[in-house]
């Protein structure tokens, strides 16, 4: 998948990644049968103006590109910029991918990169699938849509409200502004709680997203709502490794999100921002168990709960004589299996990562994470880790985690 995503339910999940809106024209096109390469620099020019328009909040030069007899489309672009109003952006550009001629009309495939300003060290980007026809000369925009594995913006839903905190941007629709008042002082307090257990550095700065529905925040990851629902929260973005990660965005899913206590508020959004925080650390080479683990394990980390009343799945599961034979898979975190094999999933991963904090200590926890994502590939890097930092093989580690939540849950 383009983003690497992890939810926590009223509960937990895991994601795709969230995207941008883009409309593009022309002022020069190659003559019919000819390379698009002739007519691709003039449409980066007008996507230019285009995103100096986004940034002037000019909404006329952002319309200009639609064709003049697509009104209900030129409506659509004036309202998109009008929603987009209170977003402090900190840059906006566009980039054609490629162009695609047939005669009068074109398809182009734009990627969209944007920042919000004092919170994305990296952009975030996007694909659209734009159709275009040649009037007078002129290239204009007929239609867009989400590129394939792209999905909807959230301006495109409604005009956005804008909640600041003392580390966190909210930025909610169809969302009464107390909500999103209480969402980011719970941010507010997630942020310093994921600092205190992480020793990597990161940004310290959040980005949540509200959306109105549960229908609304399956459009912005462009997958179904039935894969979401009893999902409380998902982080979208790209795993790093080195260098910069790309931003992430935290989508809260206002339906689970609102049945659940202050405790569990609290648990998934600082579950969420541990993946913020340790998103360049996590790659391919990271089992699920462990960057799940992991956040669940900040997540619960000054709570006070027990193992029982954490993981109540896997402990009806151990008392009825079915002790895991090893650490969760990545499919078990998958949602075909249902809702109790995920929960066992989380919960699994999260003792795993108690227990290594508990015998070992948190920072060989920390280093573990991270040795095991500076890894290239996923053979191989478990058990080099495991051997560098805690002196054992998989095997053994897997028979000191399965005594472990014997002797915790039994």
């Amino acid at each position: 998948m383009a983003g690497q995503g992890h939810g926590r339910r009223a509960g937990r999940g895991r994601a795709a990644g969230c995207a941008l809106a883009v409309l593009l024209s022309a002022v020069g096109c190659s003559a019919p049968g000819s390379a698009p390469d002739a007519a691709t620099g003039a449409v980066q020019q007008v996507l230019d103006r285009r995103a100096a328009a986004v940034l002037k909040h000019d909404a006329a030069g952002y319309a200009d590109a639609v064709d003049p007899a697509a009104s209900g489309l030129r409506t659509a672009q004036r309202a998109e910029l009008t929603n987009l109003a209170q977003v402090p952006l900190a840059s906006w550009t566009y980039e054609v991918a490629a162009l695609d001629r047939d005669g009068a009309s074109a398809t182009a495939k734009v990627d969209l990169r944007y920042r919000i300003q004092g919170y994305d060290s990296a952009p975030v980007t996007t694909a659209r699938t734009l159709t275009l026809h040649l009037r007078g000369g002129r290239w204009y925009v007929t239609g867009d849509r989400p590129a394939a594995g792209a999905a909807q913006l959230l301006w495109q839903q409604g005009p956005v409200t804008v909640v600041r905190g003392a580390h966190s941007l909210v930025l909610g629709v169809g969302q009464d502004r107390a909500r999103l008042h209480e969402i980011a002082a719970a941010e507010d307090a997630a942020v310093p709680a994921v600092s205190a257990a992480w020793p990597g550095a990161w940004a310290g700065r959040v980005v949540v997203l509200v959306p109105g529905s549960l229908d609304a925040m399956a459009a912005l990851l462009g997958a179904p709502a039935a894969s979401y629902r009893g999902i409380a929260a998902v982080t979208t973005g790209e795993a790093g490794g080195a260098g910069a990660a790309p931003a992430d965005r935290v989508i809260v899913n206002p339906d689970a999100y609102a049945v659940l206590g202050d405790l569990g508020r609290a648990v998934v959004l600082t579950h969420e921002t541990t993946h913020v925080a340790t998103r360049a650390h996590t790659s391919a080479a990271t089992p699920m168990w462990l960057s799940e683990g992991y956040a669940d394990w900040v997540g619960y980390r000054r709570t006070g709960r027990t193992a029982p009343q954490a993981a109540p799945e896997l402990q009806k599961a151990v008392r009825a004589g079915d002790l895991p034979a090893g650490l969760p898979s990545d499919a078990d975190f998958g949602f075909d299996g249902g809702a109790d094999r995920l929960a066992r999933a989380y919960e699994g991963g999260w003792l795993a990562c108690r227990m290594i904090a508990a015998h070992w200590g948190e920072a060989t926890l920390a280093r573990l994470y991270t040795e095991v994502g500076a890894q290239p590939h996923r053979e191989g890097a478990l058990e080099k880790a495991l051997s560098d930092q805690l002196g054992l093989t998989p095997g053994e580690f897997t028979t000191q985690w399965r005594a472990y939540v014997r002797t915790q849950l039994g």
